[in-house]
């Protein structure tokens, strides 16, 4: 190859065969061989598929003498290329590989940004609004598909099909079927309308421009992942009961696990040794005090085997003692009062709550023998 071959030059630097094919090796899988070509849009999509499922990484290693050459405009492959456009239609022919890929990057970007968004309200604040966001998800999956090597098309029209159907999520009462319709109809106009021959050449980024573009999307797609997981994840704890995930990490540091580190890391470590990873696994779970059952006992000064009758004279008596309104204090000493007592009505609740869950269970079990 001539020219100039560099690792990490920039957008006007030749790139090197061996090079790209080091990037397909270490990393591929999420798109690195495409950011050091320059071809941002494929390794977005790689990026969010795991390389095409790990099938379009394995067919880039055929493709990639083809993506050099282009990237480095070499006079054979332009030549080849003009030839075969001469041959063919004004508009690319339809690829169903290419339009499969774009429908499941599509439906995975409107999940995303569906499951993203809290279900409860967060600190009295409703996100349900930003729904609003999902038909542009779903048209940005079936651009970026359409956007890849010699094919472009436009954003605005297949985002005009997606939000056609928003208003419909009411009637259609599956969100599924609502995801379905907006990337179908995106799809289609994408296809019939917006899509045409990249005639030109695409103008170059920097190898720098296009890593800070891409870390920047990794990033966007972590946070999607993580609000998923905290706002709408849950677990099943050793009770068989379902609990948020974002309730548990906040019970986590009054845990006995945190608290008592070193102590429950030995513990644990015993367990694991002599019972297997399914025991500590629910050992963990009890450990971390998912529901903040151990912590509200601690709060109210209670052992975990107090009576019912306990639990409530205790409550009553801590929360005539630590009443806001018999505060005479400073305002800090009248704030403090203040944060005690809502610990102690949230650590009534807390074990209240459990006792009840697990009164409606034992009669369940009694009912059902």
């Amino acid at each position: 190859m001539s020219g100039k071959s560099s690792a990490g030059g920039g957008g006007g630097a030749r790139k090197s065969l061996c090079w790209t094919y080091f990037w397909w090796l270490f990393g591929g899988e999420f798109g690195a061989h495409h950011v050091y070509l320059g071809r941002d849009e494929q390794a977005i999509v790689w990026l969010f598929t795991g390389g095409g499922f790990a099938l379009g990484w394995f067919r880039d290693f055929i493709k990639i003498p083809k993506y050099v050459a282009e990237v480095n405009d070499q006079h054979e492959y332009q030549e080849e290329w003009f030839k075969q456009l001469r041959q063919q239609s004004k508009k690319p022919p339809y690829n169903w590989l290419r339009c499969t890929l774009a429908c499941v990057l599509a439906y995975w970007f409107g999940q995303l940004v569906l499951l993203a968004i809290p279900k409860d309200e967060v600190n009295g604040m409703n996100f349900k609004p930003l729904m609003v966001l999902v038909p542009l998800a779903v048209s940005l999956g079936i651009w970026l598909v359409g956007n890849i090597g010699r094919e472009r098309g436009s954003l605005w029209q297949c985002t005009f099909a997606a939000y056609i159907f928003y208003p419909f999520l009411d009637y259609i009462g599956n969100e599924d079927y609502w995801l379905g319709l907006m990337i179908v109809s995106s799809t289609l106009v994408f296809n019939f309308f917006a899509k045409e021959w990249c005639t030109t050449k695409k103008p170059k980024r920097s190898l720098a421009k296009s890593v800070i573009i891409f870390v920047a999307i990794a990033i966007v797609y972590a946070l999607l992942l993580g609000s998923i997981a905290y706002f709408n994840g849950s677990f099943v704890d050793a009770e068989g009961e379902e609990i948020k995930l974002s309730e548990a990490i906040e019970h986590f540091w009054t845990s006995p696990i945190w608290v008592d580190l070193q102590p429950c890391l030995e513990e644990i470590w015993r367990l694991y040794q002599h019972q297997g990873f399914y025991a500590t696994w629910n050992q963990l779970i009890e450990m971390s005090d998912p529901r903040g059952e151990k912590n509200a006992y601690k709060v109210l000064g209670l052992s975990l085997t107090a009576s019912q009758s306990q639990i409530t004279s205790t409550w009553r008596k801590l929360s005539r003692e630590n009443h806001p309104d018999k505060c005479k204090g400073t305002p800090e000493e009248c704030q403090l009062t203040q944060e005690r007592f809502l610990d102690i009505q949230q650590a009534y609740e807390i074990i209240s709550s459990a006792k009840n869950r697990r009164e409606r269970k034992n009669k369940k079990s009694t009912d059902e023998l």
